[in-house]
């Protein structure tokens, strides 16, 4: 079953799992992976000669007072021309590194996107909005900073890390042997404060997709929420959660506070102390040189500083983990839109028939109980019932937005699961009740970027459905802008291009999901006078309330509780005196005499 994902935290063995997952985004770059630590490695270089040319100056010239200009002036002139090119290396490394991380979460975001138009309808159905884009955006980018600014302080710390201890063991061997006990403390810090806030991100990334799901429910039903002056409980519900989402952050920042540079910086004077004090002592017994006690300083610092950048950005790094297995829980979501066997069967006649078929969401109740009806090329099959009969859910399962298990259904004797999806596409046109405008223009949600239609098809198609007239008498008619989900037009408008959009493409079967209720009575008139025309030849099956909009359908399937109770044409039964007759008598006002 598809659901949030609700654990509390990810063990080290799954986090270990998710970054390696990370790392293969990198096998496609490994040209400009290994042109960015060859630049990193250069970078290294000429951070540990220039301490090392400093400790000869102080140790060869300056306390012997040795000052002769030609060696001196060639070592500063060496220093110079190694910390210029060092600046340039390191702009180039920088710049090549932040180029690889983009690329890899470019390929990610896209892969990322596919899967969830891969994804069922399942999905959709038990998991918010919100939530979904959080993991899109918000997660991505988090994985993002990660590689843009993680990954590259860990690679550039352990980089300087085996510099500083190579320059170390140059200068004194065994000092450098016990400066290297350093090494496991730090690791284990590392290793406390990655246990500890896996638990906090988690909580951290969770709360933030209850936001976004909740700030998303709300713009989108924002008319409602005015209208039934839902403002004050809606904002208390939010404030809960940003409230729960705050003492996360602050758990959080609590815990780096004391796990992040306080506790190094710590460790860090603690080394210094001990190598002062090395010093210190050896100083009794034999002369201590000054160019070395600084150079070990210098590469003390060397050690620390990127310790202390890489510490400071472990947040980051265990805030990607936690949102890069949000992500990849996603992307191994099983809900995936219904298969098929892609036999290259072609839809030639259009004959629909439905053998013996029950379905089930959750899959405990079954919405539909035995469904068995057949719809010949040429004819309107209309189902009706009050809501919940099962109307939509038989729509669903013919346009393959859902499996089913029990029963089959057939076009042209041939299962629906053996065809191609680009051909139940290419073939059914779906005109639904609460019409879909993309942002864009008229011409392109009527043609929906269908190559094979051009302006004319398209302006065919709109006066097929009466539709261009409104069109035309906008300021640019076809091209005319617009907005998210059509908010500028009327219902009846939105519905009138939804109802272009399916005849353009000439499909063999017409689905009608109550696709009338929103235009008035005088559109209707003429839409169904184009109806007459659409049916010919094609089969087509319509969901309606209002039952004098089908009464010239061949066959009547009356619904209750998901199943057939009734079938038949308006006259017979009208003459059965069963359920449609009561619906009908109530839609036309008149009261039945008991």
């Amino acid at each position: 079953m598809a659901n949030e994902q609700t654990t509390e935290t990810i063990s080290s063995k799954e986090q270990r799992i998710v970054l390696m997952r990370l790392f293969t985004y990198l096998k496609p770059h490994k040209k400009l992976l290994s042109v960015a630590l060859f630049l990193l490695a250069l970078t290294v270089v000429g951070d540990m000669l220039g301490p090392y040319f400093i400790k000869v100056f102080i140790d060869d010239y300056l306390m012997m007072d040795n000052i002769v200009f030609k060696p001196v002036m060639t070592l500063a002139v060496s220093y110079f021309v190694i910390q210029v090119l060092n600046i340039f290396i390191t702009y180039y490394q920088t710049l090549k590194f932040q180029e690889l991380a983009l690329k890899v979460i470019q390929q990610l975001r896209i892969d990322v996107f596919s899967k969830i138009h891969r994804l069922g309808m399942r999905y959709f159905d038990q998991v918010p909005a919100g939530s979904i884009v959080s993991r899109a955006t918000n997660d991505t980018e988090a994985i993002k900073d990660m590689f843009v600014s993680v990954l590259i302080s860990f690679v550039q710390a352990a980089f300087l890390i085996v510099g500083v201890y190579i320059a170390m063991f140059l200068l004194n061997a065994k000092l450098a042997l016990f400066m290297l006990l350093i090494l496991p403390v730090v690791i284990y810090i590392i290793y406390l404060y990655r246990k500890i806030s896996a638990v906090v991100y988690m909580r951290m990334r969770e709360k933030l997709g209850q936001l976004n799901a909740r700030l998303s429910e709300t713009l989108s039903g924002m008319s409602i929420v005015q209208a039934f002056r839902q403002e004050k409980r809606f904002n208390d519900e939010f404030d809960a959660i940003n409230d729960e989402h705050f003492d996360a952050m602050m758990a959080n920042t609590k815990m780096n506070s004391l796990l992040l540079r306080p506790i190094i910086d710590l460790v860090y004077f603690t080394a210094i102390i001990i190598l002062l004090f090395y010093f210190g002592w050896t100083s009794f017994e034999t002369a201590v040189e000054v160019g070395v006690v600084y150079a070990f300083i210098t590469y003390m610092n060397r050690f620390f500083d990127p310790i202390n950048q890489m510490m400071e950005r472990l947040a980051l790094f265990q805030q990607a983990i936690v949102a890069a297995s949000r992500v990849f829980a996603l992307m191994d979501n099983e809900e995936l839109e219904p298969t098929q066997q892609d036999k290259s069967q072609t839809v030639t006649n259009g004959r629909i028939e439905f053998n013996d078929v029950s379905f089930s969401y959750d899959g405990e109740r079954d919405v539909l109980k035995n469904i068995s009806f057949t719809v010949n090329p040429g004819e309107t099959v209309a189902l009706v019932g009050h809501t919940g009969s099962g109307k939509s859910s038989i729509i669903n399962l013919l346009m393959r937005f859902y499996e089913f298990e029990r029963g089959d259904i057939v076009i042209d004797g041939e299962s629906i699961k053996d065809y191609s999806q680009q051909e139940l596409r290419d073939k059914m046109g779906l005109v639904l009740q609460d019409p879909f405008l993309f942002y864009g223009t008229v011409d392109s949600n009527i043609r929906l970027y269908n190559e094979q239609l051009n302006l004319a098809d398209v302006k065919h198609a709109a006066e097929f459905v009466q539709a261009s007239d409104f069109i035309e008498s906008l300021p640019d008619g076809y091209q005319s802008r617009v907005t998210e989900r059509g908010s500028t037009f009327s219902s009846g408008q939105r519905q009138l291009i939804a109802f272009a959009r399916t005849v353009a493409t000439n499909p063999k079967i017409l689905v009608l999901d109550e696709a009338t209720a929103a235009i008035d009575t005088e559109t209707e008139v003429g839409i169904q006078q184009s109806l007459e025309k659409m049916r010919k030849g094609r089969t087509t099956i319509a969901i309606a309330h209002r039952l004098s909009t089908i009464q010239d359908a061949e066959q009547i399937l009356v619904l209750h509780k998901g199943e057939i109770v009734e079938r038949g044409t308006h006259q017979e039964l009208l003459a059965h005196k069963g359920l449609y007759e009561k619906m009908y008598l109530l839609q036309n006002g008149i009261v039945q005499k008991e």
